[in-house]
């Protein structure tokens, strides 16, 4: 992948994620990170090779069914991207409203999922008046509304102290439990080590691992 006629920021890189499984996606600041997350998102495509979703080349999906396999992937973003000017419960139901629901349809499951990342008695409050750990926890509640079956997080820790970026890790690995295949890109090594889960392994825009845990395992 390339930005316009750039160097490309990822070369050769070749990997597959099964469903039901939780890797960590690591390296140095400009390994390609965002970007190769933005590839398995769809807000890129690559200037070289294929990408498959769900059994299917990205490529050849019709532009009218990407909003579709989109709804399957789950996103938060590093820098939150929460409407200020809506509820944490009117942020977390937008993506609802949009795909067509009806509030009396999903109010209850909103509110289960807040109180799920503890902001049961914030979910009045606007983003502006949260804290950063409490952003964090709302931008995940959101990204996994509609049940996605990947999700994908850029840095989600990177604005939190320690004992939150716990919390999120373990909100994390319930997802997973229940089904949903993970992929979070972190500079925190000392989180990764601790999860024990596999790394994906970027360094100069190519994959230098697959797999290995940083305690010494495979996936």
């Amino acid at each position: 992948m390339r930005y316009g006629r750039s160097t490309e920021v990822l070369k050769d890189v070749s990997f597959a994620l099964a469903p039901g499984s939780f890797h960590f996606l690591t390296g140095p600041s400009g390994a390609g990170k965002s970007s190769l997350l933005k590839l398995i998102y769809l807000a890129e495509r690559p200037s070289r090779g294929t990408i498959e979703l769900f059994g299917r080349d990205v490529e050849a999906i019709a532009p009218s069914d990407r909003p579709y396999l989109r709804r399957r992937i789950g996103v938060v973003f590093q820098e939150f991207r929460l409407l200020d000017h809506l509820t944490a419960f009117d942020n977390v139901a937008l993506p609802l409203r949009i795909a067509g629901g009806k509030p009396e349809a999903y109010r209850t499951d909103v509110a289960e999922l807040l109180s799920w990342v503890g902001l049961k008695n914030r979910m009045h409050a606007l983003p502006p008046t949260l804290s950063g750990g409490e952003k964090q926890r709302l931008a995940i509640a959101r990204a996994v509304v509609n049940r996605p079956d990947i999700l994908l997080a850029d840095e989600p820790t990177g604005n939190v102290d320690d004992a939150h970026a716990l919390r999120i890790l373990k909100l994390f690995v319930e997802l997973n439990r229940l089904g949903t295949t993970v992929l979070i890109a972190s500079h925190d090594e000392d989180l990764v080590a601790r999860s024990g889960q596999p790394v994906l392994h970027l360094e100069g825009g190519r994959l230098r691992a697959f797999g290995r845990s940083l305690r010494g395992g495979q996936a």
